[in-house]
């Protein structure tokens, strides 16, 4: 489904990411871990044309995307829901939602998600009207999935939803991101949570300063002596 071929990004003079490549094929749940600033979250960023890329190609269900806009990579079926819970904070949690959908003309359906939605987050359906800003930080993580699932797509990408959660709640969020794959959706998880990304998905790639080191089934990658090490604090789990 998706293709990162050889991909080169940069900040300026410094080099991002040094000619990755990694794939992920439709309705698996590959996970890309590492440590802050090694480059993760600069790669979902240039999948969803946020971030130019400098190098290399990226391919989506066949198709060269490498010079797409982010709203043409949208409406071809690829959501990000970026890290720090990005809601739009003086709108209501419906008003987000209406927002995630806003490349959609089907009326009924986008009802339907919007249900759909309020069915997974009944705590989203208990505050629609609520100003999105007042809502806890696991209720916008919550209203930042939804809004991603809103535009339909093909292949999700989150990047750390785990991210300054307390443990109860990213444990629900993650409940949700494998309902998410299990319901079809392709889902690539960027997370610094070596553990929980590796026990949930089918496929793994460790990037380390800009380049991927390591890749191969969440078991694999569980059992690698580096990881081990570097990532899931000893032998310990």
């Amino acid at each position: 489904m998706l293709e990162v071929r050889d991909l080169v990004c940069r900040y300026g003079k410094v080099e991002a990411l040094k000619g990755i490549s990694l794939s992920v094929k439709a309705g698996q749940f590959v996970a890309l871990i590492g440590a802050n600033g090694a480059g993760k979250s600069t790669t979902l960023r240039a999948i969803s044309g946020v971030l130019p890329s400098a190098g290399g190609q990226l391919m989506f269900e066949g198709r060269d995307i490498t010079r797409c806009s982010a709203r043409e990579i949208i409406a071809l079926g690829i959501s990000h829901c970026p890290e720090g819970r990005r809601v739009f904070p003086d709108m209501t949690v419906e008003e987000n939602l209406d927002m995630g959908a806003y490349l959609r003309r089907d009326r009924a359906g986008i009802e339907e998600d919007r249900e759909r939605v309020f069915g997974m987050f009944p705590r989203l359906a208990e505050r629609r009207q609520q100003v999105a800003g007042t809502l806890s930080g696991g209720e916008q993580q919550m209203l930042a999935i939804s809004r991603s699932i809103m535009s339909r797509p093909k292949l999700m990408m989150f990047d750390e939803p785990s991210l300054g959660l307390a443990p109860n709640i990213v444990e629900q969020v993650f409940d949700i991101i494998d309902n998410i794959r299990k319901s079809g959706t392709t889902v690539l998880m960027v997370e610094q949570n070596a553990y929980s990304a590796l026990d949930m998905c089918d496929y793994a790639y460790l990037i380390e300063a800009g380049v991927i080191v390591l890749s191969g089934s969440g078991e694999e990658l569980i059992d690698n002596d580096h990881i081990r090490e570097a990532y899931l604090g000893g032998s310990g789990h």
